[in-house]
């Protein structure tokens, strides 16, 4: 039987539900895994910044966020990888042309196009984020992520003809389908969990990884046990191993018992 030793879980869709509590059950789980030594990771596409409350509530303290832009390990960096300052200004550019609303992730805020905007206040109240401010060019080159909203289904088109290396992964969240973020072919949540195993030296069997959006695609694919939870988005079951149960319906606990790691 393989030694597992790193659980990889988003947030979004598959630890919080729709009302953004977390099920007894996913906690208990996470608890059990905790206790036979593996080293848990929230890998997220929020900004750090704002998910203290729920590695708290987790005690949880290794993450990789912004869509693997950033990585901490014990509450030490691993790495940073901030945007490229062209490419963020020919996106924010297309944006304001085409009557799109976007965010920008610093390491410590979140930069809006426009406060006032109605979908920018739905996204902000959907994923309750605090550190808000209009938007400023002076951080352009410290950007470690980006969503776009108000996009038609058809749009994300604009932003990967000019970026090629560039896709954009439409968001997993009932309400938000007009928003997407930016996924870096080469910085996104697969290639940080890859980074993050090198350093812990550890095979890449013994790493499982839990995801119910296509920015979780890349993490699915590369770790030894990939779960796609019931309540993902349909093109991600391709990218997985394993399909579980919904985020509703106790689907990390079953996912993991299901490989032998809880009773």
């Amino acid at each position: 039987m393989t030694a597992y030793k790193v659980l990889f879980l988003d947030i979004d869709g598959t630890i919080l539900k729709p009302d953004d509590t977390i099920e007894g059950s996913t906690k208990h789980a996470i608890a059990e895994v905790k206790k036979k030594g593996l080293e848990v990771f929230l890998a997220t596409g929020r900004p750090l910044h704002e998910i203290a409350h729920i590695a708290n509530e987790l005690t949880i303290d290794s993450f990789i966020g912004y869509n693997g832009a950033y990585a901490i390990h014990k509450g030490k960096d691993i790495f940073k990888s901030p945007m490229n300052e062209k490419t963020v200004r020919n996106f924010v550019d297309i944006a304001k042309k085409n009557d799109h609303e976007l965010v920008l992730y610093t390491h410590e805020k979140n930069i809006f196009s426009d406060l006032n905007s109605s979908i920018v206040k739905e996204f902000i109240e959907a994923f309750h984020i605090k550190q808000n401010e209009p938007f400023s060019s002076d951080a352009l080159q410290q950007i470690l992520g980006i969503t776009l909203m108000n996009l038609s289904e058809n749009e994300p088109a604009l932003y990967e003809q000019e970026e090629p290396s560039i896709h954009l992964s439409q968001v997993n969240v009932d309400g938000l389908r007009h928003a997407y973020d930016v996924i870096r072919d080469n910085v996104n949540k697969g290639i940080a969990v890859q980074h993050i195993i090198e350093l812990l030296d550890l095979p890449r069997s013994s790493s499982i990884a839990f995801g119910d959006g296509m920015n979780d695609k890349e993490m699915l694919s590369f770790v030894g046990e990939g779960f796609a939870m019931g309540n993902a988005h349909p093109d991600l079951f391709q990218y997985a191993k394993h399909t579980t149960t919904k985020v509703t319906e106790s689907g990390i606990y079953n996912g993991l018992k299901s490989i032998g790691l809880i009773d």
